[in-house]
């Protein structure tokens, strides 16, 4: 089996790998697995120059496989490790070079991705230099900007590669996607001067509802429905019942005592190679490149849900809700335009949200799409009866010659559970009816005395 081990952002020596191809070959054997050191593959690709994008990673990346010994005509069967940012520039690759439409040629057998930033990290918005200063990710490293636009959450680049991911079935065409995170947090290691480092349901740096590649998508669309008369709010509906989107299933493990990275903690970092001992997430690995039939992975896929269950047992598990607002034309608003509101209960109003269930909001600046951080639990049928959400946008200017109705969705009748999620991301595409007033462009007779028009008024009358 030829193994490719692919690093996170920043990383500027293949130490970072520590121990752990070492600790897979010297336990391969015992999982029937055939695999020697000199299979082993690590990469070092360069992510701390501004000017490099993650397209730029994963294109090198496919030349570079092709370069591999043995790759004449084509890139023979491999399987392949990822840390941290890996894991998206894998799936990149994969996306450019085979995506839903040639996947019966691609040769990557295994994906096993452990703490993946697949939805992104709340740390990408603290900026260049200040994340470049976090032993927890960077070890002082000065991270390249373009990846790190990449990696906030809320970026154009996520969302496009998951709205992708859609449609394609790995499993389908013996491609097998693992994500294996951790939970825990490394108190030795973090700066606690930032609240995002020690975050509940995360590693650290990645959030498990960043990482976990079971997610959703929903569109809302502005109707002509009243629910509000001051201020006038319309309703926000899916287009249609079966509006949310998900992927095929991705198997999903997460593990309460491991951290994003360090000695002590880190899901690969802290690995050795004593084969006597192995780590759990050693073994957790091997049992993954196991899987060679979907029959196997769905094993495989239930015994870590298993395993999710157990180390979350006692403990919150949250969500990511990703929202895009724009109108109809798909131009979006100025971040000083609209205010958003998560809306609880029976009247559907912000103040009845329940203690605890708001965690983090966070406004990606370049492309001005919210992200909320929640406890998903606090709203799961399994703990409240009959939970009613609902999400709120006003809009400003709300009246004159071109304005937007304030909107407003609302979860009755809809099942919360299709749209929240524990350990998941939902990415609302939101669209605005824009309100353009009749006055803005009218017709009169030539015959009419010509004049003034420029005190002109709003109709209050709309175009259709």
């Amino acid at each position: 089996m030829n193994l490719v081990f692919v690093h996170g952002w920043s990383v500027t020596d293949t130490d970072t790998y520590g121990e752990l191809a070492k600790a897979l070959s010297a336990i391969a054997a015992d999982h029937g697995i055939s695999l020697a050191v000199s299979q082993i593959n690590l990469a070092k690709y360069i992510s701390f120059h501004d000017e490099v994008t993650l397209d730029d990673i994963s294109r090198a990346m496919d030349t570079a496989l092709r370069e591999m010994p043995g790759n004449t005509q084509a890139i023979q069967d491999f399987s392949s490790f990822t840390h941290s940012t890996g894991g998206p520039v894998v799936r990149n690759w994969l996306e450019l070079y085979y995506g839903s439409r040639k996947l019966d040629e691609c040769p990557l057998r295994h994906l096993i991705m452990l703490a993946p930033a697949n939805h992104g990290s709340a740390l990408g918005a603290l900026g260049k230099q200040r994340v470049g200063r976090m032993k927890a990710w960077f070890g002082g490293v000065e991270p390249g900007q373009r990846v790190l636009d990449w990696l906030s959450l809320g970026s154009t680049g996520q969302w496009e590669l998951n709205e992708r991911h859609l449609s394609c079935d790995l499993v389908k065409h013996q491609v097998y996607p693992f994500v294996l995170t951790g939970q825990g947090i490394d108190r030795k290691l973090y700066d606690f001067l930032n609240s995002y480092l020690k975050e509940p349901g995360s590693d650290g740096v990645v959030r498990v509802a960043g990482a976990n590649m079971n997610y959703r998508f929903l569109r809302l669309e502005q109707t002509s429905t009243v629910l509000r008369k001051s201020p006038l709010t319309l309703e926000l509906e899916p287009p249609t019942r079966s509006t949310v989107r998900i992927p095929k299933p991705t198997a999903l493990g997460v593990f309460e005592n491991y951290s994003h990275s360090g000695k002590d903690m880190g899901i690969m970092r802290s690995v050795t190679s004593n084969a006597e001992n192995p780590a759990p997430i050693v073994e957790q690995i091997m049992k993954c490149l196991a899987v060679k039939t979907p029959e196997d992975y769905s094993d495989r896929s239930r015994e870590l849900t298993q395993l999710t269950e157990t180390q979350q047992q006692g403990k919150s598990r949250y969500a990511m809700l990703v929202l895009n607002i724009h109108d109809e034309t798909g131009a979006g608003f100025a971040r000083d335009a609209f205010d958003v509101f998560l809306l609880y209960g029976s009247h559907y109003r912000p103040e009845d949200v329940p203690k605890g269930f708001f965690q983090d909001r966070q406004l990606n600046t370049t492309t001005n799409r919210l992200v909320y951080y929640i406890d998903a639990d606090k709203m799961s049928p399994d703990n409240i009866e009959n939970p009613l959400f609902g999400i709120r946008i006003i809009v400003r200017p709300d009246s004159g010659f071109a304005y937007h109705c304030a909107g407003e969705f609302r979860s009755k009748g809809y099942p919360i559970a299709k749209i929240i999620a524990p350990n998941e991301t939902t990415y609302i595409d939101i669209t605005l009816k824009r309100q353009v007033d009749k006055n803005v462009f009218r017709l009169i007779p030539a015959s009419e005395k010509t004049g003034s028009f420029k005190s002109t008024k709003p109709s209050g009358e709309t175009l259709p």
